[in-house]
Parts: C-alpha cells; structure tokens; sequence
C-alpha cells in the first residue's frame, strides 16, 4: 500500500470513532458508490421477481435479493478502498472490476459465512489483502479479534435501521389514509397480509430493497473504517507517515547544502588567485613562517611551495560549524511532538494531597488504634454472632415452643380412608303438613331460628312448586330471591322477598322480628301459598 498518499488522517482512534471515519467517508464518495450500486442492483431485482413471479414464488425474489448482499457489498468496498489513496474510480471502472474482483471470496461469504456478524470487517481483510488459507485466517484473527464485538454491534445497529425504515415506509402510507376510513382501513390491511396477494409482495421486496440500498453502503464503510484503524494500530502507519515526511525534509535540506557547498568550492580557486596577485604587488618582508602561518594560513601554504593548494574549510567559507547540536535536538523534539507520531493521553488517577501529613497523622492515632480493631472486627463477625445469638436462644427456649408444633400435628386431620356413617349429613326431614302450626310452636319454644328456618324453607319449597325452577344444592337467598321473578303476582314475589329478608336478618345479623310481624307474615304465606289454616295470632303472642 502506498500509504503516503492516504487522503484521511491516520491516527490511532476507538473502534466507534473509525467506524465514524467509515460512514463519513461513504457520505463524501456517496456519488461514485450509489450510481454502480443502482446500475447493477436494478436489474437484478428485477430479473429475480419476474423469475419469482413466474414460479408464483415472490418471497423468494426477496430473500435471494437479501442473501446476495455480499456480492453487492463489492462495490461500495472497491470504491472506498481507492478513494482513501486519492484515486476515486468511475461508474464504469467501478461496474468492469466487478466481474472478476473478489470472485473467489463469494462462495464462502454466500454460504457458511453468509450469517457472520463481523461481515463488514472481514470483507475488506480477505478482498483487499489477497491472502489465503491460513494466511487469511491469521489476519482475519489479527484484525477483528479486539473489533468484534464493535463490528457485531454495527451489524445489529444496521439491521434494526433497515426494520425501521421499512416500517417508515409504511408508516408514511397510513398518513394518507383519512380518519373516518382509518379503522376499516385497519381491518381490510390485516386481511390483506394474511392473504399476501402478489402486488403486496412486489411491494414488500421494493420497500427491502430500498432499505438496503440506503444502508449497506454505510455498513461497508463502517467496516472498512475499522479495518484501517486495526490497520493503523497493529502496523503504526502513522508513525511510518511522520518519519516519512521527516526524512524527506531532511534530504531536500542535505541537497540544498550539498549544492551550496559545491558552489562555494568552485569560487575558492579564483579568489585563491586573485589574492595572490595581490600578494606580489603589496608584499612585505616576512619574519619566518611560523608567524606567517599564524596571519594568513592560506597565504602562507602558499609560500610554502608553489605546487601545494590551499586547504579550506567549511567554517571558513560560512563563518560557524556545521555541526550543531542544539538545533539538531530542537528539530528532533519538534518532530516527536507532532501528535501523528507520539500520540499522548491523560489518565486520571487519586492521589493523597500530603503523604507525608498522612503518616504523622497515623502516627498520632496509634494510642487509640484498638477502638478502630475492635470496631472492624465486630462489624465483621457481628452478624455470625447475632446468628449465634439467636441460636442459643432458641435452644433454650425449645421445651416451651415446640409444644406448639406438637400440638399442631396431633390436631391434624387423618387422611381420608372412605365415608363413615357419623359423617354422612342427617337427611333433610320433609315438611310438616300445617307448616304455620309448627311455627308458632317453634316460635313459644323459644327456638326462633329454628322457626324462621322452617318458614324460610317452607317458602322457598312453595315458590320453586309455583314457577318450576331450578335450584341447585346449596343455592343462596340471592338467588332464590332471582328464581321468585317468575311467579305471576306481584303480591306474591313481595311476601316472598319479605320471608327471605326476615331469615337473613336473623341468620346473619340476629335480629328476629316482633311477634305480631311474624304472625301477619305466617298469614300473608299462609293466604298467597295456600298452607293450612290454624288458629291466630294469640299463639305467637305467647
């Protein structure tokens, strides 16, 4: 790869910030992605429903259209992989790689790795690197072992966005319908999708469709995202860019100096010359040669012989060394603090302000350290030793609470072993042929519940012969009272209703009526039910 000509900035980033670098790269190259994608998928999507329609099979078109998108995934990723390096292809390249780039990666994305979560990232470890085998499988292990869970997290993202906007869509087909016509509406919709008629189909595979046009791009550039920045982490591209860029500054300045040292080299001669010119028209007697090589050392290699040369030196020529140690390190320390080459971060951690403080202050509360042990130590044992506590107390107290469950268990009934005679209920004894007589009677014994009971009893029985209903075992006043609609006079149903009230209230609330309220209602039954007459009142009032 040549990474000198990426047009994104490489840093080290989070898994989510590179899976941001990815959908932002698909919006800037939306263009050349989206025009190859609808060339190419259109006419797919339509040959596969029009096959799909003719075997009368229109699910089908769009589950082959939703099983094919690794093949379509190819074009977004041939796209993005040669914008990053600045080389953005066109439609019709885009459209001719797709005939033979990748092919050999189809048939394992088109079936045991069709379901993967990581798609998005391994498309581009296996379609841009080439590898094979297990080649293949160590970079794929390489590189999405520390973004897997990220990259299965974006293809759970990416799939509930394409449910939403399918459900968007139709959404925004209910919006047209009017509010009085909505319900029906409503009902006729779900008769529809239970049918699925064939125009719903088409309807259905259209709106997929649709959905993943606008999604997979962003999918597979996501995916790429993170394949640069596992990219970037594992082989520090960044760093390779700055030491890059910093040896090439520093061979533009060695060639410029090396040609400023070539040309000043080339004028020493003529300068050497015309000194010496000089020289013999202004020269002077000269003490020895010692004290002329201490004036002019190149005059004096001169004198020396008329064969050697003078000898100069680059300090001479620009006036300092070259060598300098101080600009060397501020340009190297200048070069580490570009972030691109030594990325920094901050991490926070807690500190004592004073350690120092700290110790004294220990040293301080050491005559009082056994209240601090003891207080730890029975807020960590206090609870085993309430539990003993409770314990122990229990066990003293045992003689007196276990009688109790004792007793419990001696009062438990025995199981069941068959009917015994001293359980079978007492038959319910007929009705007495003068049932006002015995009332009365019932009634001067001093037995008063047992004399509204068998009026009670006697009223019910007069009412059910009346109308002819129904009651089942057991059957409340409640419901006797709902049973006594039928009768036919309303006279009837009141003194009935009345018999019924003067048992509850004895019954439930112990209230039992006057005398004389109970003789005129023994009279009244007695009259609407036709029971035997008996003599009157003066037996009740006794």
């Amino acid at each position: 790869m040549r990474i000198e000509s990426l047009t994104v900035a490489l840093r080290p980033r989070t898994a989510w910030e590179a899976v941001e670098l990815g959908t932002a790269l698909t919006r800037r190259h939306a263009a050349a992605i989206w025009k190859p994608w609808l060339a190419l998928t259109v006419p797919i999507l339509l040959v596969v429903n029009a096959l799909a329609w003719a075997i009368d099979a229109l699910w089908l078109a769009g589950l082959l259209m939703w099983w094919l998108k690794p093949v379509f995934d190819r074009i977004p990723l041939h796209v993005l992989s040669r914008a990053v390096f600045g080389e953005v292809p066109t439609t019709r390249q885009t459209l001719q790689a797709q005939r033979n780039w990748g092919l050999r990666w189809l048939l394992p994305y088109l079936t045991w790795r069709r379901l993967g979560p990581v798609r998005s990232l391994y498309l581009p470890v296996d379609l841009l690197e080439g590898g094979r085998g297990s080649e293949a499988g160590a970079r794929r292990r390489a590189l999405g072992a520390p973004a897997y869970g990220v990259a299965s997290a974006l293809t759970l993202v990416c799939i509930n966005f394409e449910i939403a906007l399918c459900l968007g869509m139709l959404g925004a087909a209910m919006l047209f319908v009017p509010n009085e016509y909505f319900s029906q509406v409503g009902s006729t919709a779900l008769t529809t999708l239970r049918d699925m008629p064939d125009w719903l189909s088409l309807v259905a595979n259209l709106m997929a469709w649709a959905a993943t046009s606008l999604i997979e791009p962003f999918y597979v550039g996501a995916g790429l995202g993170l394949y640069l920045n596992r990219r970037t982490e594992i082989e520090a591209w960044d760093i390779e860019l700055a030491l890059r860029r910093l040896g090439a500054r520093l061979t533009n300045a060695g060639a410029a100096l090396v040609l400023l040292l070539v040309f000043a080299l080339s004028a020493v001669p003529m300068a050497s010359h015309a000194q010496d010119a000089d020289h013999q028209s202004h020269a002077q007697p000269v003490q020895d040669d010692a004290s002329a090589s201490e004036v002019a050392p190149d005059v004096a290699g001169k004198q020396r012989g008329p064969n050697k040369i003078t000898r100069v030196t680059p300090e001479q020529i620009f006036g300092r060394s070259l060598v300098d140690d101080a600009s060397l390190r501020k340009a190297v320390a200048k070069a580490y603090a570009d972030p691109t080459v030594s990325p920094t971060r901050t991490v926070a951690t807690w500190k004592a302000r004073d350690p120092k403080a700290r110790k004294e202050n220990k040293r301080d509360d050491n005559d009082m350290g056994w209240l601090g042990s003891a207080v730890a130590l029975l807020s960590e044992f206090g609870l085993w030793i309430v539990l003993a506590v409770l314990v122990l107390a229990l066990v003293m107290t045992a003689p007196r609470w276990l009688v109790w469950f004792r007793d419990g268990v001696a009062r438990e009934p025995r199981e069941f072993d068959g009917p015994r005679l001293s359980d079978l209920a007492e038959p319910e004894l007929p009705l007495p042929d003068d049932v006002p007589s015995v009332v009365r009677r019932l009634w001067r014994e001093g037995r008063q519940r047992e004399a509204l009971a068998l009026l009670y009893r006697a009223s019910v029985e007069a009412m059910v012969a009346r109308t002819g209903a129904t009651l089942v075992p057991g059957a409340t006043e409640a419901e006797c009272l709902r049973a006594s609609r039928k009768l036919a006079r309303t006279e009837d149903r009141d003194v009935f209703a009345q018999a019924v009230r003067t048992w509850q209230y004895a019954a439930y609330a112990q209230r039992f009526p006057a005398g004389d309220e109970l003789d005129g209602l023994i009279d009244e039954l007695a009259r609407r039910f036709a029971w035997t007459p008996v003599a009157g009142p003066a037996g009740v009032a006794a």
